[in-house]
């Protein structure tokens, strides 16, 4: 009997205790990184360069190749994604044969953080966790072997993470960068895609697919406004109930194929069999290239934030200086109206505002700032004598006029 109730207290009495007081010593107030994140057009070039280089076009299944990451844009990558998707921060270190993690991410819809630190040592293909303290916790690498394949299964089943294993062969770890040895796969893709987009997405995307095919065959002129597009797909998105930020992702998204001349069966092979778009010319202060811009930018935003659009934005004017169509300010003035766009629809009280408004009626002066007016065409010796470059006074001075007459703009306000 003595025994029976020494183990009625410490069910009831002990064991909750001492759970709470792990808790206690797991989660801080406060993040132990908090840095800020800020992407570069140099930053956008280098990613361009390593995905043109492992383009899976030009691969074939067991083709092999080797991606190299210098430690800085790893740890500029980790630190963006955390404070982006967990109002926290990162750090990566490398040293040889190692890596050194630390990250601050914050509990959803709690002021409270959990604040990680671990040690991952180079063996055989993939690094071996050598220690990890979370909050003021140590766990035992076995614990942390036994925990982490589970979370990942809340994502991914068991024979989709074990073909994901068997694509990497090699992590090799250096003082200042890291090298991932993959080999292709023919089946990735359609794996990652059924990893990555979820059933609700899937049928949110046909919704607002079936949509516009109805709305492009309303359209009596080949010309048509972007607004034309935007204000059908936000009034069902507004009619649609549940979050608004996956609606305006969804609405985005597709919209955001479809004025560059994409099809979405390219990425899901099943929407091959729904209701197909009738191409149209889609048009934004009376230029094709404008909705290109605006949407592109709104869907970065909506999805990876501001200032990722911002400099990918940047980065492709500086390349067009060096060959393209020039430097044009205007073109930066619809990719700074789409990331506003794009980062209002990405937040669930401005989506629902913006889904509103968008329900009761926009013109193509609620979307975009005045341009005609902005410098354009302008091959890099010309931006470089007129402006200095992107950290000058002149072109500072430039970026705060567009940013003005965006803020300007009733519907991001």
């Amino acid at each position: 009997m003595r025994l029976f109730f020494r183990l009625i207290i410490l069910l009831v009495v002990v064991l909750p205790l001492a759970v709470i007081g792990l808790v206690y010593l797991a989660v801080d107030t406060q993040p132990s990184l908090n840095r800020a994140a800020e992407i570069t057009p140099s930053n956008v070039e280098r990613a361009k360069l390593i995905l043109d280089q492992n383009d899976p076009r030009r691969l074939k299944p067991g083709a092999r190749r080797t991606i190299v990451v210098a430690e800085g844009d790893l740890d500029l990558a980790a630190n963006y994604l955390a404070r982006q998707y967990f109002a926290g921060g990162a750090r990566v270190d490398l040293r040889h044969g190692a890596i050194e993690v630390g990250a601050s991410l914050r509990a959803p819809a709690l002021p409270i953080y959990l604040n990680f630190a671990s040690t991952l040592v180079e063996d055989g293909a993939l690094p071996r966790i050598a220690n990890l303290r979370v909050g003021r916790i140590p766990v035992p690498p076995w614990l942390a072997y036994a925990i982490i394949p589970r979370l990942f299964a809340l994502t991914f089943n068991d024979a989709d993470l074990r073909s994901f294993e068997n694509v990497i062969k090699k992590v090799a770890i250096q003082d200042d960068r890291l090298a991932l040895t993959y080999e292709w796969q023919a089946d990735l893709p359609n794996k990652l895609r059924t990893a990555l987009v979820s059933d609700e997405d899937r049928a949110r995307l046909r919704a607002y697919q079936e949509r516009l095919a109805a709305v492009s065959r309303t359209v009596k002129s080949q010309d048509v406004s972007l607004t034309a597009l935007l204000v059908p797909l936000f009034k069902l998105a507004a009619e649609r109930s549940g979050d608004p930020v996956a609606e305006n992702r969804a609405a985005i998204f597709l919209l955001t194929l479809y004025v560059n001349g994409q099809n979405l069966a390219a990425i899901l092979p099943e929407a091959k069999n729904w209701p197909l778009p009738l191409p149209r010319r889609t048009l934004l202060n009376g230029r094709d290239d404008f909705p290109k811009h605006f949407m592109v930018s709104a869907a970065l935003a909506a999805r990876a934030g501001g200032p990722l659009s911002d400099a990918v934005g940047v980065y492709k004017e500086i390349a067009d200086s060096r060959g393209g169509s020039g430097f044009s300010f205007n073109d930066i003035a619809a990719d700074r109206a789409g990331t506003r766009f794009g980062e209002n629809a990405a937040e669930s009280a401005a989506g629902r505002k913006l889904q509103q408004r968008m329900r009761a009626g926009v013109v193509e002066k609620d979307l975009m700032p005045a341009t005609a007016d902005l410098p354009e065409f302008m091959p890099e010796r010309e931006f470089q004598r007129r402006f200095g470059g992107i950290n000058a006074p002149p072109y500072k001075k430039m970026m705060a006029d567009i940013e003005g007459r965006v803020a300007s703009l009733a519907l991001y306000r």
